[in-house]
C-alpha cells in the first residue's frame, strides 16, 4: 500500500493496466490528474486536443483500430457534454472506450449551487451512453473501480464505460492498495450441445449463408474456414467488412447478397443484428436462422432464431469448426456461381462515378494493411457497398449512429494507434469543419493522417434529398467555405488541391512522406446517390 493522491492512484492504475496513450484536455477539475501524468510522463503519451469531442473521437479511433481499450479524459459538465456524440458512436460500434470524467467537489454534487461546470445528474448522462459507470468517492476506491471498468469492457459485448472522479478526490491523499479482487473478464460458458445442433443444421443446408458484424472481427480465420467448408457466401456491412477478404469469391457486399438470401435455406449470423435483412428481406423469404452472439439480448431483436448460442465468436467458432467436420455433407465449389454474383454487383455499381475511381485509388495506395475511415459523404456511402476490404479493423465506420463529423478526428486516433500503416480519412466539406481545429493537435503531435476532403460547398446529401425527395425545397444546405489549402497550411500541415484522379494519387503519395497531416482538397459537383440500391 502507498499513500497517494487520487490523481496518482488513477495514473498508476492505468499504467499497471498497460495504458500508454491517453487523449484528453486538462482543466481545473482534473489538475491533480495531470499533475500525476506529468510525474509519470515517461510512461504515457498524452494527446491533448483542441476540443473534448476530438479527445473522445480519437480514443474511439484508437479502440476501433486495435480492438483494445482506449482512454480519454475530460472535465465535467460542458467538457463531458462535448464528448457525448463520440460516446454514443462508441456505444453503437461496440468499442472499448473509457470515459474518465472529472466531477465537481463531492459535497456540491446534486445541490444546484452553481459550481463551475456543474450539471444536473451527470452520472445519469454517462450511464445512458455506457454499459457500466461509477463514481470514485475516495482515492482508495480508484484502482478497483478502474479495474472494474476494464473488466466490463473486456467482458461479454464490448461497449464504452465511464468513471467520474470528483476534483477533491483527485487531490486527496489516502493509503491505496493496488491488489484487486476484480475477476477476469467474463465470457459466457459454451453449450456444446447447441454448437452441435448448429453444426448439424449447417452441415445439412443446401444453400447456407453467413452474415458477420463487429462481433466476428476477432475470429476472422475461423469464419473463413467455416465459409470454405460450407461454400457459404459471407456478407459484411460496415463493421463486418474485411472479416473475409474481399478478394475471396465467398465475400459479398450486403446489397449483392439480397438475391441469394431469397434462395438460402439456412442463415448463420455471427456477431451481427443483420438490421437490413431482418427488417426488409425477411418479409419476402424467411430462411432458418442460426445466431452466435455474445450478447443474449441480441438474439431476438428482430425475429426469434431457430437456434441461438450465447458465446463469443472467438471461443465458439473453433468448436463449431470441429463439429462441422463431422456433420458437413460433401460439397462442390460455388466459385463460379458466386463470382458471377460478384460480377453482376460490380457492374451495377458502375453508375457510382466518380466515387468508384476515387475508391480504386485509395485501395491501391493503402496497400495490404492500410486503414480506410469513412464519413457521411458520398464517397463514404459508396465505400460501404463497393470498397474491397482485406482484413478486419481496416475499414472504420460510424455504424448505425451516422455521426456527421466523426471521421477526421476518429481517423487521427486510428493513426495514433497504427503509426506504421497508411491511414486515409474521407470527408466532405461539411463534416470536416466539425473537427477542423484538430489539425492543430495533429500538427503538434505529429500525426501524419491523410485526409481526402471532397468539397462541393454544401451539405451535399441533405441538398440532394431536398431536391429529389421534397420538390426542390433547398434550404440551409449551401455552405461558405475557407480556402482549405491555405487554411491547412496555416496550421503547419500539408495542404494540396487535386483537380484530377492522378493528382489525388500524387497527393496521397506526398502525404506518405511527411510527419504532419495532409489535407487534399478535391473540388467536386453532385455525385450519384447510393440510395438507388436500397
Amino acid at each position: 500500500m502507498e499513500r497517494l493522491t487520487g490523481g496518482e492512484a488513477t495514473v498508476k492504475t492505468l499504467e499497471l493496466l498497460g495504458v500508454k496513450t491517453v487523449f484528453g484536455l486538462p482543466g481545473v477539475q482534473n489538475d491533480w490528474l495531470y499533475n500525476a501524468f506529468y510525474d509519470h510522463r515517461e510512461n504515457f503519451r498524452i494527446i491533448h486536443t483542441r476540443h473534448e469531442q476530438g479527445a473522445a473521437y480519437m480514443g474511439l479511433g484508437y479502440a476501433l483500430a486495435t480492438g483494445e481499450p482506449a482512454v480519454f479524459n475530460v472535465v465535467p459538465g460542458p467538457g463531458l457534454l462535448n464528448a457525448t456524440a463520440a460516446m454514443a458512436t462508441a456505444y453503437a460500434l461496440n468499442a472499448k472506450l473509457m470515459c474518465l470524467s472529472g466531477q465537481i467537489p463531492t459535497k456540491a454534487i446534486g445541490r444546484d449551487l452553481g459550481v463551475l461546470h456543474e450539471i444536473n445528474n451527470q452520472d445519469d448522462i454517462i450511464s445512458s451512453l455506457t454499459k457500466w459507470s461509477g463514481r470514485a468517492n475516495s482515492p482508495s476506491q480508484i484502482p478497483s473501480m478502474i479495474r472494474q471498468a476494464w473488466q466490463q469492457m473486456e467482458s461479454g459485448r464490448p461497449r464504452p464505460v465511464g468513471l467520474e472522479i470528483p476534483m477533491d478526490i483527485l487531490a486527496a491523499t489516502e493509503m491505496v492498495d493496488f491488489e484487486s479482487n476484480i475477476g477476469r473478464p467474463y465470457s459466457p460458458p459454451i453449450d456444446e450441445d447447441v454448437v452441435i445442433d448448429i453444426a448439424k443444421k449447417l452441415g445439412n443446408a443446401s444453400s447456407p449463408m453467413i452474415f458477420v458484424g463487429s462481433g466476428a472481427q476477432g475470429a476472422s480465420q475461423h469464419v473463413r474456414a467455416i465459409a470454405e467448408a460450407l461454400q457459404a457466401p459471407v456478407v459484411g456491412y460496415r463493421t463486418g467488412m474485411g472479416v473475409v477478404d474481399a478478394r475471396s469469391y465467398l465475400s459479398l457486399h450486403q446489397p449483392a447478397a439480397k438475391e441469394l438470401w431469397m434462395k438460402a435455406d439456412v442463415i448463420l449470423a455471427i456477431g451481427t443484428n443483420m438490421r437490413v435483412p431482418m427488417q426488409k428481406w425477411i418479409a419476402k423469404h424467411k430462411p432458418s436462422l442460426l445466431r452466435i452472439d455474445v450478447d443474449p439480448t441480441s438474439h431476438e431483436k428482430f425475429s426469434t432464431p431457430d437456434i441461438a448460442l450465447t458465446a463469443s465468436a472467438e471461443q465458439a467458432l473453433p468448436i463449431l469448426r470441429n463439429h462441422l467436420e463431422i456433420h458437413n455433407k460433401k460439397r462442390s465449389s460455388r466459385e463460379e456461381e458466386l463470382e458471377n454474383v460478384r460480377a453482376v454487383w460490380k457492374k451495377k455499381c458502375l453508375v457510382l462515378e466518380p466515387q468508384l475511381s476515387y475508391l480504386k485509388i485509395i485501395r491501391e495506395e493503402l496497400g495490404e494493411d492500410g486503414i480506410f475511415v469513412d464519413e457521411l459523404t458520398q464517397i463514404g456511402f459508396a465505400s460501404r457497398i463497393a470498397y474491397p476490404v482485406y482484413n478486419p479493423r481496416t475499414y472504420i465506420s460510424t455504424g448505425y449512429m451516422g455521426t456527421l463529423g466523426y471521421g477526421f478526428p476518429t481517423a487521427l486516433g486510428v493513426k495514433v494507434a497504427k503509426p506504421d500503416v497508411p491511414v486515409i480519412s474521407v470527408t466532405g466539406d461539411g463534416g470536416f469543419m466539425f473537427g477542423v481545429q484538430e489539425l492543430a493537435s495533429a500538427v503538434q503531435h505529429k500525426i501524419p493522417l491523410i485526409t481526402l476532403l471532397f468539397n462541393n460547398n454544401k451539405f451535399g446529401n441533405v441538398q440532394q434529398m431536398q431536391k429529389n425527395d421534397y420538390g426542390g425545397r433547398v434550404i440551409a444546405s449551401d455552405l461558405h467555405n475557407p480556402d482549405f489549402v491555405k487554411m491547412t497550411e496555416s496550421f503547419g500541415a500539408q495542404g494540396i488541391r487535386a483537380n484530377s484522379f492522378e493528382e489525388v494519387r500524387q497527393g496521397i503519395q506526398r502525404g506518405k512522406t511527411v510527419d504532419v497531416p495532409t489535407v487534399i482538397e478535391i473540388p467536386v459537383g453532385d455525385m450519384p446517390s447510393v440510395d438507388q440500391f436500397r
